[in-house]
């Protein structure tokens, strides 16, 4: 079990460097920083996501979760995806700065609802 708490300790720990790097990234952007475009906010998300998807895998996998018929995970899952389209609209694909500024607020928010759905174990989440 000290592997599990180890793990989930990792997790959490990814999970907010995430999305710290995407606050500080969003907030980059907003004010027209050229560090947005620097080789270590190119890469360091790539790595702390990367952690913490695997670490996402291994513990759904120790813990015997299994998507669509744990809600929880599934909910998790969708709001991954929607978090992922969200921040990419936010940070570069968003065509006007307020199409932006409005996806980085929504991904935080998903980003919150993604937590309250890992907390709670509720495929509602906060809801």
């Amino acid at each position: 079990m000290a592997l599990y708490e180890t793990l989930k300790a990792l997790h959490v720990a990814c999970a907010a460097a995430s999305v710290a790097g995407f606050v500080v990234r969003y907030a980059l952007m907003l004010a027209g920083s050229p560090l947005l475009h620097s080789r270590v906010a190119r890469i360091a998300p790539h790595v702390v996501d990367t952690a913490l998807l695997s670490s996402a895998i291994v513990l759904a996998w120790m813990a015997g979760a299994v998507p669509l018929r744990d809600a929880w995970l599934t909910a998790k899952i969708l709001g991954l995806l929607v978090y992922i389209v969200l921040g990419s609209i936010a940070l570069k694909r968003g065509r006007t700065r307020a199409q932006r500024a409005i996806a980085g607020v929504l991904a935080v928010l998903v980003f919150a609802f993604i937590v309250s759905a890992a907390v709670t174990k509720s495929g509602s989440g906060f809801f």
